[in-house]
């Protein structure tokens, strides 16, 4: 425990992974919280008038082992977690939320803040100082500091209250996910199925000491199922357990759950003088308001519903002519899509994944990295790591100076959260003229290498790794004074724009034949395959557009209404999805219960900010179209004004330093195929 009370004395003040035990956490954690009530104290207590200095910077700087020591914890209660850390997690996430209570309800405290922002117009505050200034005050009053003494009483039960719920959500997803499997002991069940999905089930089914193959609901064992697997009864039962997770009313349901999270929202925003949940979060975001977010979706909607049904009437029709289908259902989804693509495109995944050796897409991210920011990385391993499948890597710039360290988590594993994200170990700022750099961690679900092939990503699959690698270069390069204002600390519906626009670079030439090379002959991918990749990249893209705008309405249904009188999680989900909706639905599935985004992550009333990001990436990357998509001065100018900036000004204000104009539409729509 004492090695987390004081900054690690590790290489680079790394996290000591090996030397840190379950039990150490709760007594670091609570003698953290009494060490930074005391910082906070000295505060409230010095007796000289309050100033930038003496109250919003100590403040800014208090509890730094704290934030340490409890990202180390989240990030492993989301990359290795067991029923230990669990519990844990339980145990502290209470603590946690009554000490934010206790600094966001401390009068004393807020008075100091409040007297130098009423002061704010005659200080000579920097910019970064300037928003500091305003998110402190913005941070007190949003969390209650203005309340009477018994309505502040009834915020920190409520927050109390959604930190287990949380919790708990996100406990049973994952326990449904770990529970369910598909054990196949006939090897015509595996009709379709690609050989490296076989002998991947083959090798999960042996670490369980049983015969045959096993199928999960890990998404790199359930997607290529739903994808190739002939067989239709198979992709039904496997799409009834994907879709049923924690609505089946039994211990890991999580129907009341998210009834009883989405009610607190709304009690919370309320007390706090808000219309709704999504009217509190939409005042720190870029769309604003919930009306123009729904004008946002709407809009969209209005643009990319008809090609939707038009490419699905189209896949009906294919399933028809193939296999007599008379109602296309969720489970043929995927299946006839990549059968329908192959046939348009002469392309499917498993042509292109010899092309895709993850440690060759590693090698192409970085290479990108190198040609657009100046940065290296060299793999090291003198520092600690959670799990031996961790990668770790050295960041430097084009002066061989320290940028940061990177840790990478490829491959899924049972204490191991679905999904791939971008998270920190420890925030880049400037403290005492000491430029403190970043730890940053990218974790994905790829999978893993059998004994016959390296891992072998799919496209999609190198798309998510170009994704989080875009995350990471927001963190990796981000170079501001104060560690809230720092790399992804950004509005929400910005966050995901230095993410989005890397992904851009898979689909072209220059990038993929810097990395796409045959794991076994070397062969750079052919230009024909290239050719199809660009080609096929509108496939289908109004019906994606549509899943995720439904998914965007689904969050805005929840949060941006009064809940009180919703009773049955299920029809309220269907009267959401109503406008959206193209496959028959099935009652025994339920997305609510399993949408983690936006019920354990951060993503309540958020969720829309995929598609607007996607507006700002492809306009963005439009620009670099316009110079050259390895063009230096577009990257320095993308580095300079967004990626090294973090959260230190208003996003669109950033946005339009780099590319000169407001973000268009139509670039993304264009690129979408939905408008020529």
């Amino acid at each position: 425990m004492k090695k987390m009370i004081k900054p690690f004395q590790t290489k680079y003040n790394s996290a000591p992974f090996s030397e840190i035990s379950n039990e150490d956490f709760k007594p670091a954690i609570t003698q953290l919280i009494s060490n930074t009530k005391k910082e906070i104290d000295a505060i409230v207590n010095n007796v000289e008038s309050p100033n930038f200095n003496n109250t919003i910077e100590a403040l800014e700087f208090s509890g730094q082992q704290l934030n340490r020591v409890t990202s180390l914890f989240f990030n492993l209660n989301s990359a290795e977690t067991n029923e230990g850390i669990q519990k844990i997690a339980q145990e502290i996430s209470p603590l946690l939320s009554e000490f934010s209570n206790d600094i966001s309800l401390n009068e004393g405290l807020f008075g100091r803040v409040k007297s130098v922002y009423e002061k704010k117009d005659s200080l000579t505050l920097t910019t970064e100082q300037s928003t500091l200034l305003d998110k402190n005050y913005k941070s007190f009053a949003r969390n209650g500091a203005n309340l009477n003494e018994s309505d502040k009483l009834k915020l920190r039960e409520i927050d109390k209250n959604l930190a287990q719920l949380k919790l708990k959500f996100g406990e049973n997803v994952l326990a449904e996910t770990n529970k369910y499997e598909l054990h196949i002991t006939k090897k015509e069940n595996l009709s379709g199925l690609p050989e490296d999905a076989k002998e991947a089930a083959k090798l999960l089914a042996e670490s369980k000491n049983k015969e045959g193959w096993l199928i999960t609901l890990d998404y790199p064992s359930y997607i290529p199922f739903m994808t190739y697997a002939d067989n239709r009864e198979l992709r039904k039962e496997l799409s009834y357990a994907f879709g049923s997770k924690s609505f089946k009313g039994d211990e890991l349901d999580n129907k009341n759950i998210v009834l009883e999270i989405t009610k607190l929202r709304f009690e919370r925003a309320q007390l706090l003088g808000y219309d709704t949940h999504a009217h509190f979060v939409l005042e720190e975001r870029m769309a604003e308001t919930p009306g123009n977010v729904s004008s946002f979706l709407n809009d969209l909607l209005e643009k990319s519903k008809p090609a939707a049904e038009r490419e699905f009437k189209n896949l009906e029709q294919f399933a028809k002519d193939l296999d007599n289908i008379d109602t296309l259902q969720k489970w043929d989804s995927g299946y006839y899509s990549e059968k329908l693509k192959q046939k348009l495109f002469s392309l499917d995944d498993e042509q292109l994944k010899p092309y895709f050796k993850l440690e060759n897409v590693i090698e192409g991210v970085f290479m990108l990295a190198k040609k657009l920011f100046g940065l290296s990385f060299e793999t090291i391993s003198d520092v600690d790591k959670y799990h031996k499948d961790v990668l770790t890597y050295k960041v430097t710039d084009e002066s061989n100076e320290f940028v940061s360290l990177l840790y990478a988590d490829f491959f899924p594993r049972s204490g191991k959260r679905n999904g791939a994200w971008m998270t920190s170990y420890k925030s880049q700022y400037l403290q005492n003229s000491i430029n403190e750099r970043p730890h940053v961690s990218i974790v994905c679900n790829f999978t893993k290498p059998t004994k016959s092939k390296p891992s072998l990503l799919t496209f999609n699959e190198v798309t998510t790794l170009f994704h989080e690698f875009g995350h990471a270069l927001h963190g990796i390069l981000a170079n501001t004074t104060y560690p809230s204002l720092s790399g992804t600390s950004v509005f929400w519906d910005f966050v995901e724009l230095p993410s989005q626009i890397l992904e851009n670079w898979c689909y072209e030439k220059e990038t993929l034949e810097l990395f796409a090379k045959h794991y076994e002959t070397g062969e750079v991918i052919p230009m024909d395959l290239i050719n199809k990749i660009k080609e096929s990249a509108t496939f289908h893209q109004g019906m994606q557009t549509l899943r995720q705008i439904s998914f965007g309405l689904l969050d805005m249904a929840w949060h941006g209404k009064n809940p009180t009188n919703i009773a049955d999680v299920k029809a309220y989900e269907n009267e959401a999805f109503k406008h959206t909706n193209l496959y028959p639905d099935v009652p025994t599935n339920c997305m609510s219960t399993s949408f983690s985004h936006i019920f354990q992550g951060g993503y309540s009333s958020g969720y829309y900010s995929y598609k607007w990001a996607e507006v700002l990436d492809a306009d963005a990357f439009d620009y670099f179209k316009q110079e050259g998509i390895f063009n230096k001065a577009v990257a320095d100018k993308f580095k300079d004004n967004v990626l090294s900036q973090g959260g230190t000004e208003n996003p669109m204000k950033l946005y339009k330093r780099f590319r000169g104009q407001e973000p268009k539409p139509e670039a993304l729509l264009k690129r979408a195929g939905l408008i020529k």
